[in-house]
């Protein structure tokens, strides 16, 4: 299983949110943002923090999807 955070971009989009703003809103580092980005796994302390910045459920910016996909 692998992770995907598409949805999140998509989140950030509708909100008018751009990465900055997302890193410091949500008080996470640059390498957490590139995490993201490269659809690494973080930690659930980190996710906690992007959802009350994005006032968000875990499941709004998170998606496991199937490795083969």
């Amino acid at each position: 299983m692998a992770v995907s955070y598409s949805n999140l971009w998509k989140l950030m989009i509708d909100k008018n949110v751009n990465k900055t703003q997302l890193k410091e809103a949500a008080h996470i580092s640059t390498n957490v943002v590139a995490k993201l980005g490269k659809n690494e796994r973080i930690s659930l302390e980190t996710l906690e923090k992007i959802c009350k910045a994005l006032d968000c459920e875990i499941g709004d910016i998170v998606n496991i999807v199937d490795e083969e996909q």
